[in-house]
């Protein structure tokens, strides 16, 4: 990994987009100019994997590393015994302790792609759990010398609470304590490793301050908060889901092509943005090639998905991917790589409708779906449209393998196994 001029860190986040906001970018900037400094983000393991949604947080730790200074990659193994009521209209499911441990095993997967933690440098990253110090936490000594230091009226105003208390939506007590926990988190990474800055989306504005205040309280130490904005896409969608479901990091639960896909199909408004905020092509790069229009913005949209692709995945995957791409769209093929639906002979008995087949393949959520999508003639089979709902698929039809097609984007193959 290359590094940069430690001052270069907040100049990227600033002309690459992922500044929303800061608590003192002069005091940073001098802390940050003084030497390799730490700083963290926090991911809660509420799923075995981390989606798209987290991956501007990531690249944060990543320019972070880049130039020059440590970042740590706190997991919640503690909080996520909680839940984060952050913007939330309910209150999160609990999670066991094992399938908290489960999901950590997973999430930690994907960040030694993007974070170095192997290096011998001063700024090899670390990965810590909060559940380290969480877990022995005495409730009494606690609440006296932590719990004092809180203001209730101030905590009810942050807008994160105040928004679900404003709809009359319940806030338990259990969830109240998150913003305690996640300042104390902050507190206890300053005492222990000189952690002088956490990082996170907008909606943890309130979450950050807080552990800033306490830490000034407890030890008297100048620390710094820095939030990414909340992404949606230029036609409003939230970042990291597509049409069928979560844009998941890890591999086993969404296929390298798949991912590909997801960014291949970017809006052509969002290509500039995305490959600043996902690529490290320089900044007049992703800007010429956002500027690009017609037929030209594929190319760039191609640029920008083997860009990703490749941090996450490695170039091998994106090569196989844009290959795959090419011949499924461009030749009529059936690709190599493309999401596979497996069916053995007891499966299709004497057939299987080519409804039900849609809705298996992950093309459609429900018959109710798929039938629509074949009467508005957004349905194919292997590129011919289909046309008649009621039409069956038996071992004969399955001697070869068969595309379906919902519109133009998305594919799957059926085989018979």
């Amino acid at each position: 990994m290359t590094y940069h001029p430690k001052s270069d860190f907040i100049a990227t986040m600033m002309e690459r987009g992922f500044l929303a906001d800061c608590t003192d970018y002069q005091g940073l900037d001098e802390a940050l100019i003084s030497g390799c400094k730490p700083a963290y983000i926090g991911f809660d393991a509420t799923a075995q994997s981390l989606h798209v949604g987290s991956l501007i947080q990531i690249m944060m730790l990543r320019w972070f590393q880049k130039t020059g200074h440590k970042p740590i990659t706190l997991m919640g193994g503690g909080t996520t015994k909680v839940g984060d009521p952050s913007f939330r209209a309910d209150e999160r499911p609990l999670l066991g302790p094992e399938q908290i441990d489960a999901n950590i095993a997973g999430i930690k997967k994907v960040f030694s792609a993007y974070i170095d933690y192997d290096t011998d440098a001063e700024n090899a990253a670390l990965m810590l759990n909060n559940a380290e110090w969480l877990d022995s936490l005495n409730y009494l000594d606690f609440l006296r010398d932590i719990g004092r230091h809180f203001s209730v009226n101030r905590m009810l105003a942050f807008e994160s609470v105040k928004s679900r208390l404003d709809r009359e939506q319940s806030l338990s007590f259990l969830e109240f304590n998150y913003m305690i926990l996640q300042a104390y988190d902050f507190l206890e990474l300053n005492r222990r490793y000189g952690c002088v800055l956490q990082m996170g989306g907008s909606d943890q504005w309130g979450n950050i301050v807080n552990g800033i205040d306490l830490t000034r309280r407890v030890l008297d130490h100048e620390i710094y908060g820095l939030t990414s904005p909340l992404l949606t896409t230029s036609d409003g969608k939230k970042m990291g889901k597509s049409q069928d479901g979560a844009v998941w990091l890890n591999p086993e639960m969404r296929s390298p092509y798949e991912f590909w896909q997801f960014w291949r199909n970017t809006t052509d408004a969002d290509v500039g943005r995305f490959l600043k905020l996902y690529t490290e092509l320089p900044v007049d790069e992703c800007d010429r090639l956002g500027a690009l229009a017609g037929a030209e913005i594929n190319e760039a949209k191609i640029r920008l998905a083997n860009e990703i692709t490749t941090l996450l995945h490695g170039a091998e995957a994106a090569t196989t991917a844009e290959a795959t791409a090419r011949e499924v769209f461009e030749k009529g093929g059936v690709g190599g790589d493309l999401p596979t639906l497996t069916l053995s002979a007891a499966d299709l008995g004497d057939g299987m409708s080519i409804v039900q087949l849609i809705v298996k393949s992950g093309l459609a959520k429900s018959g109710k779906e798929a039938k629509r999508l074949i009467a508005e003639n957004g349905a194919k089979m292997d590129d011919a449209p289909l046309t008649n709902a009621g039409l069956m698929i038996d071992a004969g039809t399955l001697s070869s393998p068969i595309k379906l097609s919902a519109g133009k984007k998305r594919h799957a193959l059926v085989q018979l196994g």
